[in-house]
């Protein structure tokens, strides 16, 4: 990674990214957030399933931040490569809990195509849980042509390339603050 202080850019693999969402921006949109979870689930002990890897940091401060009795697992799936989706998911790590007749709420970083989350949604509907919800930082209002619209959502973003704060180009850039975007050609 090189950083200019001057510009406040970031590069990785010979790409350049250039603020998008500050961190203070991210961490108001959690609390909003959480705020309407811990409404709605207070009395019913959800089960929060983390997508990782690009999740965690978004899962963390969501789960913190509810304050209401519930739980967290992990789940891990992959569908890119470099800055593009392989089209396929892949599950990684397992679900291991049993989640029949539970409420449960997935956390994840970006529903970017709607692939993932829908691959997803219709494994977890087999298992019976009593209800399904999921929250996601970012959103790409594309995604809905695949018929997927999350409960909750941090922020609408357009069709780009983005880094940081879990999200990351090859493993890289997951521990940024902030949000990134990549920098179109020209674009000063």
């Amino acid at each position: 990674m090189t950083n200019s202080d001057k510009d406040n850019k970031v590069s990785y693999n010979g790409l350049n990214f250039v603020p998008f969402i500050t961190h203070e921006r991210i961490q108001q949109r959690i609390s909003e957030i959480a705020a309407e979870i811990a409404d709605r689930f207070h009395d019913k002990c959800p089960l929060f399933l983390c997508v990782l890897t690009g999740a965690f940091p978004f899962a963390a401060d969501l789960f913190r931040q509810t304050g209401i009795d519930s739980e967290i697992s992990f789940i891990r799936l992959k569908s890119y490569n470099g800055t593009q989706t392989s089209g396929n998911v892949k599950e990684l790590i397992g679900l291991t809990e049993d989640i029949k007749d539970r409420h449960v709420i997935i956390v994840e970083d970006i529903v970017d195509t709607g692939h993932t989350i829908s691959h997803l949604l219709d494994d977890l509907r087999n298992r019976q849980p009593a209800s399904l919800s999921v929250a996601t930082l970012l959103f790409k209002p594309e995604s809905e042509q695949c018929g997927v619209k999350p409960d909750y959502v941090g922020f609408n973003i357009p069709p780009a390339f983005i880094i940081g704060f879990g999200l990351d180009l090859d493993g890289k850039a997951r521990n940024l603050r902030d949000i990134y975007v990549i920098e179109k050609q020209g674009q000063e």
